[in-house]
């Protein structure tokens, strides 16, 4: 009868877990999808994070991108989540990984986070939250901070590299007013070598902006 009753209730906080590892992020619109490492990777190189950098994931999930970040390129990284059994898994996934001594993660709502340290700041979110976040990358990361966005170009700012096979767009604090449109321009003029040259047809904005695997 114990078992049985054990059986129940570890039944139960188990439910209860996986309700709030889902359940948490749709209400707030922000569903976890956890990006591939080789993307993760990805992001990091374009941004050319360096040993010793604190690096800023802003919706950590699972702290996938923190470990990377850690282990991989010998950063500081911090994650700020909004759901807690993420970000329970996030430090036992830092502490198995050998890591822990360089990842931070902090329980809370993104946009009421303090990342004014950041050298980098990591970003996978939806076109409306990154939209939302946007003048608090502004107001609080110093110039020469680098936001490494996957998916979601941010609209107004030029990034000044793009990532195409992992659709990874790299911007500069402040960034330069622009757009996907204006860099890829620039870049074709360049290629050619006639500033004149026109700018590539909206079907190749499109072409770079499709998104494989991104939140929606």
């Amino acid at each position: 009868m114990g078992f049985r009753w054990a059986g129940i209730v570890l039944g139960g906080l188990i439910a209860f877990l996986g309700g709030l590892w889902v359940v948490v992020p749709n209400l707030l619109g922000l569903p976890w999808v956890p990006a591939p490492r080789k993307r993760i990777r990805s992001a990091l190189k374009l941004a050319n994070v360096q040993p010793g950098e604190r690096v800023y994931d802003l919706g950590a999930g699972d702290g996938r991108a923190l470990i990377v970040a850690a282990r991989d390129f010998g950063a500081q990284a911090v994650g700020v989540e909004v759901e807690p059994v993420h970000c329970v898994t996030a430090w036992l996934g830092a502490v198995i990984g050998g890591v822990a001594s360089r990842v931070t993660v902090r329980w809370g709502d993104l946009y009421k986070a303090d990342f004014r340290d950041a050298d980098v700041v990591l970003l996978y979110l939806t076109p409306p939250h990154a939209e939302r976040l946007k003048p608090l990358l502004e107001r609080q990361l110093s110039p020469g901070t680098r936001v490494a966005s996957l998916s979601v170009d941010l609209e107004g700012w030029q990034p000044a590299a793009v990532d195409t096979d992992d659709l990874i767009f790299l911007y500069y604090m402040p960034p330069a007013r622009g757009s996907l449109q204006t860099f890829l321009a620039q870049q074709h003029a360049l290629t050619t070598g006639n500033r004149d040259a026109p700018r590539p047809s909206s079907r190749t904005v499109t072409d770079v902006r499709e998104d494989r695997a991104g939140p929606r």
